[in-house]
């Protein structure tokens, strides 16, 4: 299938048995959206069935059933725990929504025991899987990971996931969650899963709004861990958020450093200031559905009429299970 050309879309879900991670069973659905982060629990769903009531928790899989002349595509879109707390009546017809979490799940719902930590010199992304792995869904590690520099303590309230997130923060690496529900802990994406380009795959609808929402962008970082600290300035008189530019210092500071391996207090200062300014423009546009483009994935933007050009990473999706499974995509340089 071309996935820039139009197709005609249906969609339903598979109930997954947990245990062998494959469908089991079909629920049909009438319609629904799902949406995705970068953060927290990354995804969830919210569909609609018809004559159908669960009284137990399901894991679910979206699929979406794509065809195109004689091509066809069969695509999981989302996989993750559904519940259905609520019926809709207008007389005979009933319907009932039906809200679906994430994988992640499982690992939110779960505590550390007071005292955890995760040791220094650890594998961080080895040490991620572990907390993962409460919840059925697969969890591969891409590459080869760093190790932790410094021990990261759990702290109250601390759940799998939270403390999934500080290391993957020390390590720099990601998350990334497939339409099937396998969670893979990768570095962060450095080349393009996609281009959209106003000749060669022209899927970007016209309407596009561009948001430079630098205000609040420090120019300024204190990084500091124990007796340690280190403050990273953006003087930069070429970049309109350095302190030479905005004419004034914009400060941010984190007291919970958690650093990756063999990297110094300055050294993360300096990153981390550069990872509060990476949202200084950010882009917001609906699209036709293409696989194999989801959070945290880097896309290049070829739309020179819209002022759309470069390199932008993923920051949310949400995607319409209806003509052409839309997608609406917003995008950070």
């Amino acid at each position: 299938m071309d996935w820039s050309k139009g197709y005609s879309a249906s969609y339903y879900l598979g109930v997954v048995d947990p245990d062998t991670w494959r469908d089991i069973d079909r629920i049909e659905i009438t319609d629904g959206n799902i949406t995705k982060s970068n953060s927290g629990l990354r995804e969830s769903a919210d569909v609609t069935c018809v004559n159908y009531s669960i009284g137990r928790e399901l894991w679910v899989r979206v699929w979406l059933d794509a065809a195109q002349g004689s091509g066809t595509e069969h695509v999981a879109l989302f996989t993750g725990i559904a519940c259905s707390p609520s019926v809709e009546i207008d007389g005979n017809r009933q319907t009932h929504p039906m809200e679906c979490y994430s994988v992640l799940k499982p690992a939110q719902d779960v505590l550390l025991q007071r005292g955890w930590y995760a040791p220094a010199n650890a594998n961080g992304a080895n040490l991620v899987k572990n907390l993962l792995s409460v919840s059925p869904a697969p969890v591969v590690v891409d590459g080869l990971s760093p190790t932790l520099t410094h021990s990261i303590v759990s702290e109250d309230g601390e759940s799998n996931l939270t403390m999934a997130d500080k290391i993957l923060t020390a390590i720099n690496w990601r998350l990334r969650i497939e339409g099937d529900g396998t969670i893979h802990v990768c570095p962060k994406a450095s080349s393009s899963s996609a281009t959209f380009d106003a000749l060669e795959n022209d899927i970007i609808e016209p309407q596009v709004t561009l948001e430079h929402d630098w205000y609040e962008c420090p120019n300024v970082f204190r990084a500091v861990l124990g007796e340690l600290s280190a403050i990273a300035k953006d003087e930069d008189p070429n970049s309109f958020l350095s302190t030479v530019s905005r004419g004034r210092e914009v400060w941010k500071e984190e007291t919970s450093c958690a650093l990756s391996d063999g990297e110094t207090i300055a050294e993360y200062a300096a990153r981390r200031l550069r990872e509060e300014q990476s949202y200084a423009v950010s882009v917001s546009y609906s699209r036709r559905y293409q696989p194999d483009v989801t959070v945290t994935d880097l896309v290049r933007l070829h739309h020179p009429a819209q002022g759309l050009e470069g390199t932008f990473g993923v920051i949310s999706q949400g995607i319409e299970l209806g003509n052409g499974a839309r997608v609406s995509e917003k995008v950070s340089m």
